[in-house]
């Protein structure tokens, strides 16, 4: 019989076996009946440009493990891959691509700097999706989709044409968040905030006619575009001024001071100046109070001519120069340390500028009372629940969703500009001329959409909408969106809110949100930090199962997860264990042959103790999994595959495969069981050592011919064969075997409290009552796992007990360890009295000085180490003149 190696190689075994799933084509939902019920995952597309970090495999094991239950539960399991354009990043990467060729974006234009990129993307795009299969996902790659592509295109251009008729869509100017080194508006999630060392400008605001008010800012500059002073209408201190006019310092232009309930009476001065074109809170009380909004920056980030004087410098130069005018004019009061928490470009580094820029919006307050609907009716489940609320807070309080961005690379904007009679043309396809009044002078919009526009579409999209095609129509609805909570309302939200809109349905019945991966101490994983872990370096050493079942049981639904690799290696030494307990059971079919197969199995306790095991095991995982709480599930298979299994009942097994015959038989039939089964269920979690640990499996019991396999005879492959269904449960004998396994676990603990040689056998004595029949026939297991001398081991309902000896009782059970056949007694009397005369020594000095003035004098931390030292020792005592009583 062909021997399994000595060790797992993950090294030549991953690669070789996800070919080998692709090859057959294991990843399509069609390898299941055209009539079971499809389970559908649309994931969530990385970046074309993106470099594999633990958030990508943090998903992809999560989306794997669902998509690879399902498939084994009988439906037609689809995971739909896919890559999203990236807008600004892709666009940066071919921008410094020609920076590098001496040229630029401007200079060879827009159409060949398209070129270049897709050309760029051919080149590249593929890096991110060969390691999503490095980390074993089984997506349909036949279905694979990219957020630019000619169906999702095609898509993009639907859904703004279906808004912009049904008037959600229209251009207008509101503030944005302004990247001044892209020069292009970004998203929320696209600006990162770092806190940072500033200053808290304090000044005088002249009033007309005479006085001042005394007004705090961080930015300076933002002086020149102020149009009011507010203040709080409750504050004693200015009731004076409110309705007068005040004159902004160099400028001396005249705006009003009004009075506003969103003024904080305890910041700064109580004062606050209002700039509605560089500030989003100063915009809302800007429109409250119908003010002007004063544009002082140019888009790159230079004064306009509305800052005077001062056009033309850099913002930081303004701030610079304009206080020092200040100063030199007696405005200023003082420029005290603040730390500020500064907006940053996620992908250029340079501050964000609030700044009002004419862009395209959606209105999208009527889409998020269908999301806020979706969920509140119970349609979507956001797991954990603890997310409603954040949910609610984002839907609730919505504003215009600025879709423009002015990028090259991304979907164009559909709408085309007559430049005789300025009407605009949204169409699906490109128009030739004017629908209004067919003048063939039109000009397309130059901006792209944002790419979380084409995003939102992403789980019917992919699927051929806007086409009723044979998949939408087979696997629309999906089922579970697993990603992110920090993208919870940036994608979620909106993919949700374009569903409802767009197919009058739910895109998807749970959410499920992970956290972010940390390193060990919690910290953030940063360049800036150097604590970054490369996936690819930790799946080289220790393989890609170990990493990712440390993710999967490291963690909780929504909360961040500290990643050790102390336990990535923990979780490789449980793939040894695995292969270790696998090659054990295969090398021990020689012990039987089928004609010792019995006509009905007779099972001892042990067989019936890990079979009720297994079947509590398969239950209590799919109750966990059904609740998404992935990671209890697979900490509770790894206990029971490491502990109950490996540990005990392979030790057991021994002991019963000496028995030869159909005792032999059984114990292998049960072998194969409880492995198939722990296999199947850890499948999903790490499937490439469970793949090929059950490929030996299979192929060892197929060559022997035992007459031993599985109800359903064996699949071809893991990935395909059923999951484990809940068997019979021997409840009264499985109790009992845990009270022996607990009468063991005593023997040896008071073997090794004893300092007994691991090697040495002894004598006992068990009182079993009522179990004493029970004992009697588990003799040579507990004989064996206690290391009981069976010559000297006494069994009885009630039976006598011997002089000096260790008593342990369990329930209606108990056992006497002669300390006689144990130790010298003599040696041991003699050790335990110096150690407790030692321990007297301590606890006498420790009270002592407790008792002294430095319980009074010394830190409270100090005095309490010492109070826990003489509580250690006096616990230490009270064990000792225990085990010295028997001696006396």
């Amino acid at each position: 019989m062909t021997d399994m190696p000595k060790a797992y190689d993950f090294k030549s075994t991953e690669e070789r076996l996800y070919q080998w799933w692709e090859e057959n084509g294991w990843f399509k939902p069609e390898t299941r009946p055209a009539d079971a019920k499809p389970f559908v995952i649309s994931i969530p597309p990385p970046n074309v440009t993106g470099a594999l970090h633990m958030g990508h495999v943090m998903f992809v094991a999560l989306e794997d493990l669902m998509i690879r239950r399902a498939r084994m539960q009988g439906q037609a399991a689809l995971w739909v891959p896919g890559t999203d354009h990236a807008g600004i990043a892709t666009q940066l990467q071919v921008e410094r691509m020609l920076r590098k060729e001496g040229t630029s974006r401007r200079e060879v234009g827009r159409e060949e700097f398209l070129r270049r990129t897709w050309q760029w993307k051919e080149e590249h795009g593929g890096y991110i999706t060969r390691q999503l299969r490095h980390l074993g996902a089984s997506c349909d790659w036949d279905r694979e989709r990219f957020t630019l592509d000619e169906g999702l295109s095609r898509a993009v251009r639907e859904a703004f044409v279906r808004l912009y008729r049904m008037g959600m869509i229209y251009r207008a100017e509101y503030l944005v968040n302004w990247s001044p080194g892209l020069q292009t508006a970004v998203s929320d999630l696209e600006v990162e905030y770092s806190e940072e060392p500033g200053f808290l400008y304090y000044f005088n605001y002249p009033v007309k006619g005479g006085g001042h008010l005394p007004v705090a800012t961080t930015r300076p500059e933002t002086i020149l575009g102020d149009t009011a002073v507010a203040v709080h209408p409750d504050d004693p201190r200015y009731q004076d001024y409110i309705g007068k006019i005040a004159l902004v310092p160099m400028l001396n232009r005249e705006i009003p001071i009004v009075a506003d309930e969103y003024v904080d009476m305890e910041f700064g001065t109580g004062a606050l100046k209002i700039t509605p074109g560089h500030d989003p809170n100063d915009f809302e009380i800007g429109q409250k109070h119908s003010l002007a909004i004063v544009n002082v920056m140019n888009k790159d980030a230079t004064m306009s001519e509305a800052a005077g004087q001062y056009a033309g410098l850099d913002r930081f130069d303004c701030r610079e120069k304009l206080w020092a005018d200040m100063e030199a004019a007696g405005l200023t009061i003082k420029k005290e340390n603040y730390t500020l928490n500064v907006p940053r470009s996620q992908r250029g580094g340079e501050i964000i500028e609030p700044l009002v820029s004419r862009q395209w919006y959606v209105a999208a307050e009527p889409m998020a009372k269908m999301g806020l609907s979706a969920v509140h009716n119970g349609r979507i489940k956001i797991v954990p629940d603890r997310f409603v609320k954040v949910w609610d807070n984002w839907l609730e309080n919505i504003r215009p969703w600025c879709i423009s961005r002015q990028l090259w690379w991304g979907h164009r904007i559909p709408v085309w500009y007559c430049d005789d009679c300025g009407h605009e043309t949204v169409a699906r396809t490109d128009p030739t001329d004017c629908e209004a009044c067919g003048s063939a002078h039109i000009q397309q919009d130059p901006d792209v959409l944002d790419t979380w526009f084409s995003s939102g579409l992403w789980p019917f999209s992919t699927l051929g909408w806007p086409d009723q095609t044979p998949d939408l129509g087979r696997y629309y609805p999906t089922d579970v969106m697993e990603t992110g909570y920090d993208i919870l309302f940036f994608w979620v939200a909106r993919m949700v809110m374009s569903a409802a809109l767009f197919t009058n349905d739910i895109p998807f019945h749970t959410v499920y949100l992970h956290g972010l991966v940390r390193d060990e101490n919690g910290r953030k994983m940063s360049k800036s930090y150097g604590n970054v872990t490369d996936p690819l370096e930790v799946m080289g050493e220790y393989g890609t199962d170990a990493l990712r079942f440390t993710l999967l049981t490291g963690g909780t639904p929504g909360n961040d997860l500290n990643l050790s690799l102390a336990r990535v290696a923990s979780n490789r030494n449980f793939a040894n264990k695995i292969w270790n307990a696998t090659r054990f059971v295969t090398r021990s079919l020689d012990k039987t042959k089928q004609t010792d197969k019995p006509a009905n199995p007779a099972y001892t306790a042990a067989d019936k103790w890990i079979l009720t095991r297994l079947s509590q095991i398969v239950t209590t995982a799919d109750r966990l999994m059904d609740n998404y709480q992935f990671g209890e599930a697979g900490r509770q298979v790894y206990e029971f595959l490491w502990g109950d299994f490996a540990d005990w009942y392979v030790e057991l097994a021994k002991v019963q495969l000496d028995q030869g015959g159909a005792s032999a038989w059984t114990t292998l039939s049960v072998l194969r069981q409880v492995l198939d089964d722990s296999l199947r269920l850890l499948h999903p979690f790490i499937p490439f050592i469970t793949e090929e640990t059950w490929q030996q499996l299979k192929a060892a019991f197929v060559e022997a011919d035992l007459g031993v396999e599985p109800a359903e005879g064996w699949a071809e492959a893991l990935i395909i064969a059923d999951w484990p269904q809940a068997g019979e449960q021997y409840v009264e004998a499985a109790a009992d075997f845990e009270q022996l396994r607990e009468l063991v676990r005593s023997i040896r603990a008071a073997r090794a409290d004893n300092k007994v040689d691991p090697a040495k056998w002894i004598a006992a004595t068990i009182a079993a009552g009522d179990k004493a029949g029970f004992y009697a026939t588990q003799q040579p297991i507990l004989a064996f796992l206690a290391r009981l001398d069976e010559a000297n081991l006494t069994i009885a309902a009630n039976a006598a007990v011997p002089e000096q000896a260790i008593t342990i009782a369990l329930g209606d059970v108990t056992c006497y360890l002669p300390l006689a056949g144990m130790v010298d007694l003599s040696q041991e009397k003699a050790r335990l009295e110096k150690e407790l005369a030692e321990l007297d020594k301590e606890i006498k000095r420790l009270t002592g000085l407790l008792n002294s003035p430095f319980a009074q004098k010394a830190p409270p931390p100090v005095v309490q180490k010492e109070r826990d030292k003489l509580a250690q020792a006096q616990a230490s005592h009270m064990e000792l003149s225990e085990r010295l009583g028997p001696l006396a």
